[in-house]
């Protein structure tokens, strides 16, 4: 007996699993993420973000566009970007522990 539908080719069959396995995978990914974030604030290691942008927004007031945390060489980081009110759009690197400003690039308003 032979099939009135066509087997898919090979390359969809993998493209498919690939889509699934990624799909299943990127959220426990990001959930493990959180949860390091989470214990590093409940252990002392770094800040809570809240106290992070009440100290930025003394020194560098705008509007936060973007916030990610990353763990570099040992070092927990705070990469915040900023709209500041003449235009310009900062980033900053902040250590998370102390909320020390490590580096800033800024560019002008492209109005």
């Amino acid at each position: 007996m032979t099939s009135t539908h066509p087997r898919p080719p090979s390359w969809l069959a993998r493209l498919t699993l690939a889509a699934v396995l990624s799909t299943a995978l990127l959220p426990a990914m990001a959930d493990n993420d959180h949860n390091r974030a989470r214990a590093a604030v409940q252990s002392g290691q770094i800040l809570p973000l809240r106290a992070v942008l009440e100290r930025l927004e003394r020194d560098h007031p705008g509007q936060v566009l973007e916030i990610e945390l990353d763990e570099e060489k040992s070092r927990w980081v705070y990469e915040v970007r900023l709209l500041q009110a003449d235009g310009k759009l900062v980033k900053l690197e902040l250590d998370a522990a102390t909320a020390e400003v490590l580096r800033s690039r800024s560019r002008p308003s492209q109005r």
